[in-house]
Order: C-alpha cells, then structure tokens, then sequence
C-alpha cells in the first residue's frame, strides 16, 4: 500500500493557477525562476554555471593543444554505457575533426572491468606503444592506481567526469568535475572549448549525444541538464547520425518528437546492451559511423544483442527475487544477494528489479574465482555510496551516486561482507524510509481535464528524475466500465467519470491504463467508487488523439 503525499491541497480551482502549483512543488517560486525553467537556454549551460574549475580546464586544453600541434597519439577513455558511450563519441569526433590522432578505447566490462583500469591502461600500450595522453569520460575520478600507473609509463591523464570524487583524487595532470552534469554533459563542455568560431558547426551535431548521454544516466533533470535535453530532444528526432537513424527502425520508432521516455526505455537499453554481453564498442561505431549499410547491420546486431540481454536479465531475476521470497528469516532493510552464474552486465538491472518488487536498497553480486563484481541500487532517502563508503577497507575499489554505485571485492570476503553491510543498514535505515510514497501533485477534478490543460502541463517538460511528471489524485470516482488487457491479462483499462460539482455539468467519463494492475479487478464492479492517483496522458490511435489517464495507484473505497 502507498502513502499519498499531496503536495498541494487546495480547495480553490487549481485549474487557475495549476502551472504555479506545479512549479512551487518543484521548488521553484520566483518569477525569474519560473521563466528560466519553462524557457531554459542553452547558452545558459557554462564552465561558470556546473562548478568546473575553470584553472583545470585551461590545463586540460592547453595539454590538449599542445597534443594536436605535436600530432601525439591521444586516446579518449569511455565507459560501456549510453554516457560514457555518447561522451567519448563527442570527444573523439571534435579532437578527429579538428586534426588530433586519436582513437577511442571502450573498457570490456570482463576483461578490464569498469573504468580507467591498469588492464586497460596495458592494453592500449601494447596496441598503441607511442600513446602519449589519455582523456576519460564518464569515468577516473576515483581511479588513483591507474593513473599512477599511466604516470609511471610516461602517459599523462585528463580526467573528465561526473562522478562523485573520493577524499583522495588522482594525480591527474587535469581533472575537469563536476556532479551537475553526466558524463557526456562534462565531454561536451570540454568539446565547446576546444573548438574555435571558425570550426564550430553551424548545426550542433553533439547537443543531440549530451543529450541522450543526460537522459540516459538518469541524473536531475534540472538547470542544466534541462537546458541540454530540452534542446537536444528534437535534434535526436531528427538526427543525420546514420547508426541513430537505423537503430530507431529497429526499435519501431517512427515519430515526430521523442520524450525521455523513449530515450530511457527503448534507445538506451538497446545501446547499452552491446556492453552487457559483448564490447560497447559496437554502440560507438554505431553512433558514429558515416556508412548507411555498417549502421544497419550494427543496429541489427544490437538488436539481437539486447533481445539475448533481456533473456538473461528475466532468467537471473526470477532467481533473485525467489532467493529474496525463501529466505527463512525476516528481509532485511538491505537485500544482498551473490551467485557465480549472475553475468556483470545485467546486475545492476537486476538490482534495480529487486528495489521495484522490495523496495529496499539492493545489492547484487556477480561472484568470481578470486574477485567478484557487484552493482546497488537504492531507495529514496538512502545515500547509497555514502554508506558504501563508511565501509571502504572492505572492498578492492568502489563508486557511484547516492543511487546507484558498484564496487569489487575479494570473493573470500563476500559472506562476511554481507554480514557487515546488512547490519549497518539495519542500524541506519528505518520503517519510514522503507514505506512506499507516491507524491501527488494536487487534487483535480475529472471535469477540468482537457486538451488545453493537458498541453500547459507539457510545457514543464521533458519530465524524468527531479523534474518528475505531474501526477494528481481524484476522489470518488465511479467506475462505469473495466476489462483487462495484455497477453498475460495483467493490465487493467476502466472508463471512469466524476459527478460534477454544479448541476449544470454532465459527467465527463474518460479512459484510464492500470499497468499492471490487473489483479484489482476481481475487487472492482461496476459503478464502484474509487480514488485515483494518475498522470495525464495522449493516446494516439490510427490517427485519432483524445486524454487518457495513466493510474499510478487505485484506492476502492466500496466493493
């Protein structure tokens, strides 16, 4: 059961000031605030702005210069995800484009596992002997052994990325950080300043993989990154990225806007599949490869690919959640669970299906001969790598966000590991935290939603972590009609209508999806009255557009 926490409890006609309601849950109050968050700009996005110290930079690109004007080997390190994919295309396409020799290095996830490794670092040495300067992206914040090690060999280090930074940071000859952006958003920052007025492009053909890189990553969609997403949507919609432009026929995406939900659920995945199961070196040629029949048959193949990750993910979860179910004794605040046949690339998924169906911070580990991998993911009002950290002589390395982080550890240690952590949080987390809340924005009558109200909500997006899409709570609804929808009749479709306040008004019924709320029909019957939570969504069907509410949660109030 979740607790609905209402914002806003007004008995006035929200439908007047909704907007301002909507903004002031959000935070955001004064006119000038108001004004920059429907009207973001993009020119707004800085060095000054995200907090990078700007005497690193200047470092970064001075040594970056001076590496294009002596044509020295430069490598930019990535990671195998959407953002440091995305990132380090930005970084190698500027620094091609504008004469540098350099190549891309994407981390194996298995053979060198996650960042600026001493594996990796070797690996580039035996390929590339003369290499002289490694830029990351996305990653090296807390990677002192490799840098060291770069050192050692001559190589200098930049580092650029998002994550957050231990007591220790590396000896890097530059560190560009900052924790407002992602990974790609830092990159493109870096890419700006390295470009001059004559070789900036007239289209910015890099908006559109910051963008992607800050959807992707899940970070705020606040201030900056709101400015970057909201103008790169309609720059990845219309893409000439030949590799984007044959992935999104493979995905049946044929639309004239995407949101961040495309992005997220249907672009993303596909990308960051290459990197689970394979190399997500695949994905970087796809994003930038100039060749209609390579893109075609990389994105063929990353479909194939995420079609197999998702078996793996469904296989590996099911197991999860049953050894969560059969445990003998009472879950635990914090649900950690180790097996030798978890493959590295789906844990942290797997993490994040174990915190749905739980809702408890969850740890998963991919249990290895000598070291094992593990990937968290957390609740609301849990800072996940802040605890992790409290713990840091236990693992061989570990990093991440307040919701979401990974580490790797001794395997011998592992059980006690989980002994350790299991009781700290057990300490630390407490039943408030563990319970379910669905902010809801306001109270809103049925009667006051229409194509005009629904297009002023649309101008708060685009909608995703820290700006969440507004969600409001009816009461007393009256069920006319339901049926049950899907393969599996796991969905839930009503029509649904609300007396009117005045006797004038006749009721207005509309359509409302229950995903995955199919087991509450056996408790509904018609005419029934019910309390909704719900957002409120386009339904576009061959060719006709009307309202349809998207239920969050369903209270019946009779049976």
């Amino acid at each position: 059961m979740k607790t609905w926490n209402i914002l806003k409890n007004s008995k006035k006609n929200v439908a007047d000031n909704l907007i301002d309601i909507l903004l002031e849950n959000r935070g955001i109050k004064t006119k000038i605030e108001k004004e920059n968050f429907l009207n973001p700009l993009l020119e707004g996005v800085t060095v000054k702005s995200v907090g990078i110290d700007e005497k690193e930079l200047k470092k970064a690109v001075a040594r970056i210069k001076k590496a294009l004007k002596n044509q020295e080997q430069m490598v930019v390190f990535g990671d195998y995800d959407v953002d440091g994919i995305t990132g380090a295309a930005i970084i190698w396409e500027t620094l091609h484009e504008i004469g540098g020799k350099i190549l891309p290095h994407i981390p194996h996830r298995i053979e060198e596992g996650y960042g600026l490794s001493i594996t990796g670092i070797s690996n580039i040495i035996e390929k590339l002997p003369e290499i002289k300067l490694i830029i990351t992206v996305d990653n090296g914040i807390v990677a002192n052994e490799a840098v060291d090690y770069a050192n050692s060999h001559g190589i200098d280090v930049i580092i650029t990325d998002h994550h957050v930074a231990s007591d220790h940071k590396p000896k890097a000859l530059a560190i560009v950080h900052t924790t407002k952006l992602c990974g790609a958003g830092v990159g493109y920052l870096l890419s700006k300043e390295l470009k001059t007025k004559n070789q900036e492009p007239e289209n910015d053909a890099h908006l559109e993989l910051a963008a992607l890189g800050t959807v992707a990553d899940m970070v705020p969609l606040t201030n900056e990154n709101r400015a970057i997403v909201k103008h790169g949507l309609s720059k990845i919609c219309n893409t000439n990225r030949k590799g984007l432009q044959e992935l999104f026929r493979q995905a049946g995406l044929e639309k004239d806007t995407f949101t961040p939900y495309e992005i997220g659920y249907i672009i993303a995945p596909r990308l960051n599949a290459a990197g689970r199961i394979e190399s997500g070196m695949d994905s970087l040629r796809l994003i930038c490869t100039n060749d209609r029949t390579r893109a075609k048959l990389l994105a063929e193949k990353l479909e194939l690919i995420n079609k197999e990750r998702q078996l793996i993910l469904k296989e590996i979860t099911e197991h999860a959640i049953t050894s969560v179910q059969s445990t003998k004794t009472k879950i635990r605040n914090l649900l950690f669970i180790a097996h030798e046949t978890y493959q590295q690339g789906v844990i942290g998924l797997v993490a994040g299906k174990l915190v749905e169906e739980f809702y408890r911070p969850a740890i998963v580990v991919s249990i290895g001969k000598k070291i094992s991998k593990a990937s968290a993911r957390s609740i609301t009002g849990f800072n996940l790598i802040e605890f992790l950290r409290q713990h840091a002589t236990e693992f061989i390395n570990v990093g991440g966000h307040p919701m979401a982080a990974g580490f790797s550890i001794a395997t011998e240690k592992i059980e006690s590991l989980k002994k350790l952590l299991e009781k700290s949080a057990d300490e630390i987390i407490t039943e408030e935290i563990l319970k379910r809340a669905l902010k809801i924005d306001c109270i809103l009558d049925l009667s006051l939603i229409s194509i005009e109200l629904y297009k002023e909500i649309q101008s708060l997006s685009p909608f995703g972590i820290g700006n969440p899409e507004p969600t409001f709570a009816s009461y007393n609804v009256t069920v006319k009609d339901f049926k049950l929808l899907g393969k599996d009749k796991t969905h839930l479709k009503l029509q649904i209508y609300q007396e009117p306040r005045t006797k004038n008004q006749e009721p207005r019924t509309l359509e409302a999806i229950a995903f995955g709320m199919g087991e509450l029909a056996e408790n509904l019957k018609q005419n029934n009255k019910i309390d909704i939570a719900y957002t409120i969504d386009e339904n576009s069907w061959n060719g006709n557009i009307k309202l349809q509410l998207k239920i969050k949660d369903i209270k019946i109030n009779d049976k």
